[in-house]
């Protein structure tokens, strides 16, 4: 399975001369943590997660509504491809401490972002389907052997 199949359907992006305030209202509307930063050719610039939000703007005293995202999006950024598996990138966000991964082809155009809640879901689904088999497997097995 690809990681592109787990992401959510619409992808939540900004251009590189957006505000703050507006990848704040990009995220709420999307119901969303992080939006993508693109370029004009819609190639992955950075990434602008809540914990952004949080350390660099919060207590700035900078106006969201005047201040680029660029200023303070996260760069560079980690990106997931075709090839990237779903248990791949589960484990490099854990370990990077991520909750938000963007999918990239291999000119760096965005084509999803991965959230740990994507791969929460996978994971779990995965799980109960191993073991409604073992369930199935077991009950099967009758006198006898």
């Amino acid at each position: 399975m690809s990681v592109l199949e787990l992401c959510d359907r619409e992808i939540a992006a900004v251009g590189l001369d957006a505000t703050v305030a507006d990848a704040v209202n990009k995220m709420l509307d999307h119901h969303v943590g992080a939006v993508a930063i693109v370029d004009d050719q819609f190639r992955v610039a950075g990434i602008f997660t809540e914990r952004d939000m949080l350390r660099k703007m919060s207590l700035s005293r900078l106006d969201p509504h005047t201040t680029l995202v660029r200023q303070l999006m996260t760069t560079p950024v980690e990106m997931a491809t075709f090839g990237t598996g779903p248990g791949e990138a589960l484990s490099t966000m854990l370990e990077r401490h991520f909750r938000h991964l963007p999918v990239a082809d291999d000119h760096g155009k965005l084509l999803g972002i991965l959230s740990i809640r994507n791969l929460l879901e996978w994971r779990v689904d995965d799980l109960s389907h191993q073991l409604d088999s073992l369930e199935q497997y077991v009950s099967n097995d009758g006198p006898g052997g």
